[in-house]
């Protein structure tokens, strides 16, 4: 979420001005305590909706976020019923598995006509996926990257793709870039290299 400062707001139970006391209308919030958000609504045309927000511990990816939406329920309780129920189902049947961390190298590919001769390429960011149980057991990644890599490189510049594949489809791509600068090599390193690539 954007503006992950309205959860505070949000999950407030109730509140009182000008001796006036207003309950919040999200009943999930007496109900189950990892929720902290977000709106409900109603009218004659749209019934009793909700969008809730739980947040629960998921292992080695630290906590996650569910956000559910309900539309067109008939009463205050059976939207508090039905955005339990499908927190519930998401949090027991989909995982959030960390992939990859920020800045960590998955793989270091020769670089030509460079003051260096390998270059540390991965992701600017943690690299995390919710898919179905079980399925992350499975995820193959496949990378497809510029070859050769010729000097100079910028840190950051985009390198190639990672693809996680399941059962032999595309689950997901993932930009991968360089982890660090390569400057050009001197004018004989250069030439060298040159000539190491057309022989190649």
């Amino acid at each position: 979420v954007d503006f992950p400062e309205f959860y505070k707001i949000d999950s407030v139970k109730s509140f009182t001005y000008n001796k006036i006391t207003q309950p919040n209308r999200n009943r999930l919030l007496w109900l189950d305590p990892t929720v902290d958000g977000m709106k409900t609504g109603h009218t004659e045309n749209a019934g009793y909706c909700m969008i809730a927000s739980a947040r629960r511990p998921n292992g080695n990816a630290g906590e996650r976020r569910l956000i559910t939406v309900v539309l067109g329920t008939t009463s205050d309780s059976a939207r508090t019923q039905e955005s339990q129920k499908l927190l519930n189902w998401g949090f027991q049947n989909f995982d959030t598995v960390k992939l990859y961390a920020k800045g960590q190298a998955i793989a270091t590919p020769e670089v030509w006509k460079g003051a260096q001769r390998v270059l540390k390429i991965g992701f600017a960011n943690d690299v995390l996926v919710t898919v179905p149980k079980g399925v992350a057991a499975r995820m193959k990644p496949v990378l497809e990257r510029r070859d050769p890599l010729v000097a100079p490189l910028a840190r950051n510049s985009r390198i190639g793709t990672l693809k996680m594949m399941v059962d032999g489809k595309s689950l997901l791509e993932l930009p991968v870039v360089a982890l660090e600068e390569v400057p050009q090599a001197s004018i004989f390193g250069r030439a060298w290299d040159s000539m190491r690539l057309w022989l190649k």
